[in-house]
């Protein structure tokens, strides 16, 4: 079967094997996907990941679906909590499976295939497109919304620029990762550290304020008259978002250096990191701002620096937009890694889970992942929150399920080393909130979380035909090997020669 037994045992006949092509396309080079993202290079790919867009945009969701300050301020601890909670589970996960596949890869060692392939499924088809699609349009926002203010940019104008925001930093498919890791290095130890400073600066002046008593905006924090309990879940959707990126790691788990050690540490400082520095942000907004003015806001940074630092009003839309670049980045190097994994099992065709001869990035995988044409629909049809919901729907649920295998995991393996072990009230927690978040959502918005649970049910009839047991006819199957043949010639990519996990 091409797509029911793992990539190992896979019919000869499925790839070029023809050890002379292989040779002059290779040279005398190993080709495999090596260790290259150190401690550092695992802080970029993290923190670069969750900080993102999520801050700047969030607060309005978390606000506008809470009901009141006190509440939203409430729901961003506790979702830097909640997201602290699975991080944990997920680096005990990363140092106990020691492939790389994220969430993909641990359903499958721990439910079974078809809950792996269903997850896969889903970053394919609706996960990623519009998890990009809306940094793309919190880009597009943050660029096109200064020109227009006080008033509204146009809505159309926005996406336009958001569309060409996704094709600027969609990651050159033909750059060597070694080179790709560099300038991801460089670029976080260039932005961030001003960023940080900046941030630091918003968040001291602040202070200032509360300490002169200018705190007005706290009086009625906990006004219930405006309290919406049935949006609660889409609250916690937005904040979930602000904080999501902690698992982008455990996506490329076999190239990072002594990764006992770097994702454990790496996990733990960022979350600490950044669950800070988002509550004391959002403490700064409403410091300056009514709850009124940040529902009314567009660009709730932008408007926080017209009002509270005029001089460095014109710096924030820049770093907001550069910020959200560098998280579309850093997803260009991290996904398409499942895509890669799912490949090598054998439930996504076998050319996903070759290797390009010279730059030894998995190059058709890094292709598909892409997915240009789906994220510029998604642009274009959708709304930010509206696709917020639309993907978390998914995104939650099979997070919920990863967590409930590792404890799964644990039962059926008590003697597997396991380098960083958490204690079974946090992957218990964590699923039991994360299933009762994605049933309420079905309820607060069954539009698009509905069309989500459709999307994703659509995996199930296409692992029954093709991924379990092969039912195509031979003709397809032998046109699909050939077609793998010809284009393994033309992207010049072969099999992973050293295993890696």
């Amino acid at each position: 079967g091409f797509y029911s037994t793992p990539y190992s045992k896979v019919a000869k006949s499925t790839v070029n094997t023809d050890r002379s092509f292989i040779a002059e396309m290779a040279s005398t080079e190993t080709v495999y996907l090596g260790k290259k993202v150190n401690l550092l290079g695992s802080l970029c790919i993290i923190v670069g990941s969750m900080v993102g867009s999520g801050i700047f945009i969030a607060p309005k969701g978390v606000l506008r679906n809470s009901g009141n300050v006190g509440l939203s301020l409430i729901i961003w601890l506790a979702t830097g909590i909640f997201s602290t909670f699975g991080a944990l589970c997920y680096a005990e996960l990363g140092t106990s499976i020691k492939k790389s596949g994220g969430h993909y890869i641990y359903l499958l060692e721990t439910l079974g295939p078809m809950p792996a392939f269903l997850r896969l499924w889903a970053q394919f088809i609706l996960i990623r497109p519009a998890a990009s699609s809306v940094v793309a349009l919190a880009f597009g926002r943050y660029i096109v919304e200064p020109f227009f203010s006080p008033c509204s940019a146009p809505t159309l104008l926005v996406k336009m620029i958001s569309i060409i925001g996704v094709l600027t930093v969609v990651q050159p498919p033909f750059v060597k990762d070694e080179i790709y890791m560099y300038v991801c290095n460089s670029l976080i130890s260039l932005i961030y550290p001003p960023s940080c400073l900046l941030l630091e600066y918003l968040i001291m002046s602040t202070l200032i304020f509360i300490f002169v008593g200018q705190t007005e905006n706290f009086d009625s924090a906990f006004d219930t008259s405006s309290l919406t309990l049935d949006k609660l879940p889409l609250a916690f959707y937005a904040g979930l978002y602000a904080y999501a990126g902690w698992y982008v790691l455990n996506y490329v788990t076999e190239e990072v250096i002594d990764s006992k050690r770097n994702i454990p540490l790496s996990i733990i400082l960022s979350m600490v990191t950044v669950t800070i520095s988002y509550l004391l942000t959002n403490i700064s907004y409403y410091t300056v701002m009514t709850s009124q003015d940040v529902l009314e806001s567009n660009a709730v940074a932008v408007t926080f620096a017209d009002r509270a630092l005029q001089g460095f009003s014109s710096v924030i839309p820049v770093l907001v937009a550069v910020s959200c670049l560098g998280s579309l980045l850093g997803s260009c190097f991290t996904t398409p890694r499942m895509l890669f994994s799912g490949s090598r099992e054998g439930q996504w065709p076998i050319l996903f889970a070759m290797i390009h001869i010279r730059r030894h990035t998995p190059l058709p995988a890094v292709l598909i992942m892409v997915t240009y044409p789906m994220i510029v629909f998604m642009i274009l049809a959708g709304e930010l929150f509206g696709l917020l919901n639309f993907y978390s729907f998914s995104r939650w649920l099979f997070m919920g399920l990863t967590t409930m295998g590792l404890m799964v995991h644990r039962y059926r393996n008590p003697d597997l080393p396991r380098p960083f072990k958490v204690h079974l009230f946090f992957p218990a927690v964590f699923t039991v909130v994360c299933f009762f978040i994605v049933g309420m959502s079905l309820y607060s918005d069954p539009f698009n979380t509905g069309i989500s649970f459709a999307l994703t049910l659509t995996g199930i009839p296409i692992y029954f035909l093709v991924v379990q047991k092969q039912r195509l006819p031979l003709c397809v199957i032998r046109a699909f090997h050939t077609l793998t043949k010809k284009l393994q010639i033309l992207l010049e990519v072969m099999p992973q020669e050293v295993q890696t996990y």
